[in-house]
């Protein structure tokens, strides 16, 4: 069943709204993603991701940017970037609709670590205002904590590596070329994971990814998205809409 908003009459919408308790918001980038993935890995993955959530929770996916704040990035072709004021005003507007339409539940699919701050503010920002209950995740940073057991590279969850294909194998197979795939291992070794670093991509890489993209496949992908769709459903089933 299709969740989409944009997909939905009016009527229809209407319908959905009697019953759907959570809206999913979508929010990734349209950046270098390596030589076999497309621009738009990160939003094709989070929008897939969004309308699966939806499905098993009866929500309703949002209209979304298809862009995001990747600034560090603009040196590879194709990188397209707005500023995180620009992503802020955006998904508050957005936002701010949804509350008038009856809503008090939202959660994000976030697939661009960069977009983080600006869509915390916006859900904190609601909150305080409007009292919503709110969920957000980075799914390339909140994958590791259930899937160390699928992979098979040293930095699976690099830029574009291992794990990125495997989920767009999964989502997108049609759009992913592995007969392009590179193994890129940075020089830069990451020993302090937690902190935000200034470390510039294209100094590390100049196929856009860090890490083995050859090791990718669609079943770790399909492993991995089930896993992560479970856990959001869990969460807005259990938390948001009690």
């Amino acid at each position: 069943m299709e969740r989409k908003l944009r997909d939905m009459s009016w009527k229809e919408f209407s319908d959905y709204a009697e019953t759907s308790k959570t809206v999913i918001i979508p929010s990734g980038a349209c950046e270098v993603y390596g030589l076999n993935l497309p621009l738009g890995s990160d939003i094709l993955v989070a929008k897939a991701v969004s309308n699966l959530v939806a499905e098993k929770v009866n929500g309703i996916v949002a209209p979304c940017l298809e862009i995001g704040q990747s600034k560090s990035l603009t040196s590879f072709p194709g990188t397209i970037a707005v500023s995180s004021e620009t992503l802020r005003a955006v998904y508050n507007e957005i936002v701010e609709n949804f509350i008038r339409l009856g809503f008090k539940n939202f959660f994000v699919v976030n697939t661009h670590l960069h977009n983080t701050q600006p869509l915390t503010e916006v859900l904190v920002d609601a909150q305080l205002k409007h009292d919503i209950k709110y969920g957000q995740i980075g799914w390339w940073q909140w994958i590791p904590s259930f899937t160390d057991d699928l992979w098979e590279s040293d930095n699976p969850h690099g830029h574009a590596a291992e794990a990125g294909t495997s989920c767009m194998l999964y989502l997108y197979p049609e759009l992913v070329h592995m007969d392009v795939a590179a193994c890129t291992k940075s020089p830069f070794v990451n020993k302090w994971p937690g902190i935000t670093n200034s470390v510039k991509y294209a100094e590390h890489t100049d196929s856009g990814t860090l890490g083995d993209t050859t090791k990718g496949t669609a079943e770790k992908g399909k492993i991995c998205v089930e896993r992560g769709v479970e856990r959001i459903a869990d969460y807005i089933q259990n938390f948001l809409e009690k």
